[in-house]
């Protein structure tokens, strides 16, 4: 069986070993002509130079003593790979990037600071980097990676950053992280719609991402019940609502979002030392009026739910206001147009006219034995004026007790 003959060496390989030989200086003087000067040496070497850092030019004299090392590495990112180049300053600062800001959620015309920025110094920013428009390397990569042009390990070296490939995954992040920058400040995430963490706008991120979680919750209930289920586009992944959950478990309430931020409000209260406030203006907490809104529970205990009372009366100690304690009803303007009929009424079986004076106080004891003052003189006046818009019914009453609407 014939020997396999071994591998001829690539040309990469070749190159490499060749250049990192120590080169012997050379004993050979050069030989000038007339034409050839020191002056035309001199402009040669600079154009040959031009766009060459100082360590390139140095490291390219082969008069002189080079690290063959260095020297390969700069053939290959020159020469045989010069993307690596490119590849090498975006990754030094995007770590850069991340030291700073914790993340890789670099805006698109986002440049590297220049030399002469103070701030750029301060941060320690590297001058060769000075420029560098790593947003749109930020978004190159991302290209590449939905392209499937991005190497493994390239891809593993970002991801470790903190690297997002989707748009739509950088949109949610920023929104999370908005969210947990309000909840460690307010102790919540029941944030109103107008609220804002640095300039980013909190509040309407969590009302839509409430509106997909009830869409999801909605897409659920219609599969297990058995029925048609639609699209699905809109609807919170449930990774995204347990990363939501686990900053505030009632974030996404069953009830309105103001009700539940209230009532954690008080129960905040009540567990730093305080008492249940009752009176509205007694205690006021994030803009919210917690008397007033205990006192509203109580008022209206019928309207809530059995899980609302429970929560209220189990967590709070609120207890629905006894028929003492709550108000009368307001009178409805049929309520007012029978008790003003009923002072004309008194007045016209006593006087015998309904020829009432302009400022006339007519005192009336109603079917309530509560006595009340009715200006009787100015609704007379008001109803005749108005007899254009009376109800043939309303007219009739008021012409059987003596009413002049001339």
């Amino acid at each position: 069986m014939a020997e396999k003959r071994p591998e001829a060496p690539g040309i990469k390989e070749t190159l490499h070993k060749q250049l990192a030989e120590q080169q012997a200086r050379s004993s050979v003087r050069g030989v000038q002509t007339r034409s050839s000067s020191a002056e035309d040496e001199r402009v040669d070497s600079d154009r040959s130079d031009r766009g060459l850092s100082v360590p390139a030019r140095a490291l390219l004299k082969f008069s002189t003593p080079r690290d063959p090392a260095q020297l390969v590495a700069f053939i290959n990112l020159r020469v045989i790979n010069p993307e690596h180049a490119h590849w090498r300053r975006g990754i030094e600062a995007a770590v850069t990037y991340n030291r700073l800001y914790g993340d890789l959620r670099v805006p698109f015309t986002y440049r590297v600071p220049g030399r002469d920025d103070q701030e750029a110094t301060a941060e320690g920013w590297p001058a060769s980097l000075a420029g560098f428009r790593l947003g749109q390397w930020i978004a190159g990569a991302r290209r590449f990676h939905a392209r499937g042009e991005m190497g493994a390990d390239r891809v593993v070296q970002l991801e470790k950053l903190g690297m997002i490939w989707s748009h739509y995954d950088v949109a949610w992040e920023e929104g999370l992280a908005a969210a947990r920058g309000w909840a460690a400040e307010a102790g919540h995430l029941l944030a109103p719609s107008d609220a804002t963490y640095q300039g980013y706008r909190v509040g309407i991120w969590l009302k839509n991402q409430r509106a997909a979680a009830r869409k999801a919750q909605e897409i659920e209930q219609r599969r297990a019940e058995g029925l048609p289920v639609g699209s699905s586009a809109g609807a919170l992944p449930d990774e995204r609502r347990e990363q939501l959950e686990d900053i505030d478990p009632a974030w996404c309430p069953a009830w309105p979002v103001e009700w539940q931020r209230c009532f954690h409000l008080v129960r905040l209260h009540l567990e730093t030392g305080g008492t249940l406030p009752t009176s509205p203006g007694n205690v006021v907490h994030q803009g919210e009026d917690l008397g007033r809104w205990v006192r509203a529970q109580r008022l209206g205990w019928d309207k809530l739910t059995t899980v609302q009372q429970w929560m209220c009366e189990q967590v709070l100690g609120i207890t629905p206001a006894t028929e003492e304690e709550k108000p009368q009803p307001r009178r409805t303007q049929a309520d007012k147009w029978a008790l003003n009929l009923a002072a004309a009424r008194q007045f016209y079986e006593r006087e015998g006219h309904l020829r009432v004076p302009r400022k006339h106080i007519e005192r009336l004891v109603g079917k309530d034995q509560e006595l009340r003052e009715l200006r009787l003189g100015a609704w007379v006046s008001n109803q005749r004026s108005r007899a254009a818009t009376l109800s043939p019914e309303r007219m009739e009453q008021l012409s059987a007790i003596g009413m002049r609407w001339a």
